[in-house]
């Protein structure tokens, strides 16, 4: 049987490393009496996976983890279990029993939602929202991005769904799928670069709001519905 589990990831928990998270998890399962499914083998280890790392320095409020399980009780009482041996910092927001054909978290990942602010060190300039969005209504954004295998031109247009500014934040919905991964720092320093604007150090301070899948219908939904 499959669980799903989401979670938030706040204050100075969000300087951990997702490596260390997930290490962090497979503990605290076992703190909380979870029958959790190990592999076989010589090295058995939990069968969990999580969805899109999150970068260091980023909070969030949609984080997600599968794990198998063997036996499984309600999901209220999992939620209740995994919270009461969870540290300040993590809190778990929702458990959802999966159908047998759900993909897997990190497979199902195509969007993510984020709110970024802005350092008090960065003076910005007076009329960068008008700026932003101007930027945002261009019919094509030819960038070049850098990736493992090296450098390929994009249009990171087609990778932005949703760009609005909200006061003194921008909020923006953008492609989050494992080959076509679109991070909002590099959106904001593009943006920045082609102002001329000279960024200070950590300019920026970002929140992961939500993590989507395709649905059916092609509509973006969260991970858990």
């Amino acid at each position: 049987m499959k669980v799903r589990v989401k979670f938030s990831k706040y204050g100075p928990v969000k300087f951990i490393g997702h490596l260390d998270i997930m290490h962090y998890f497979q503990k605290a399962v076992r703190r909380a009496g979870i029958d959790v499914a190990y592999s076989e083998g010589f090295s058995p280890h939990q069968i969990m996976s999580f969805a899109s790392p999150l970068s260091v320095g980023h909070t969030s409020d949609g984080e997600y983890f599968d794990m198998e399980v063997n036996s499984f009780t309600d999901e209220a009482d999992m939620l209740q279990r995994l919270n009461q041996v969870m540290v300040e910092g993590i809190d778990v927001l929702q458990v959802r029993f999966l159908d047998k054909g759900e993909g897997n978290a990190m497979a199902s990942v195509s969007g993510a939602s984020y709110l970024v602010a802005f350092s008090d060190k960065f003076i910005l300039p007076s009329n960068w929202k008008d700026a932003f969005l101007s930027f945002y209504q261009q019919s094509h954004i030819p960038v070049v991005k850098k990736t493992k295998k090296g450098q390929r031109e994009i249009d990171l247009k087609e990778s932005i769904y949703q760009l609005e500014v909200r006061g003194d934040k921008v909020y923006m919905l953008v492609d989050a799928g494992s080959g076509s991964n679109i991070k909002p720092e590099f959106v904001m320093e593009t943006f920045f670069e082609r102002t001329g604007t000279v960024l200070p150090e950590y300019p920026f301070r970002i929140h992961r709001v939500e993590t989507y899948k395709r649905a059916e219908n092609g509509r973006l939904v969260p991970l858990i519905v």
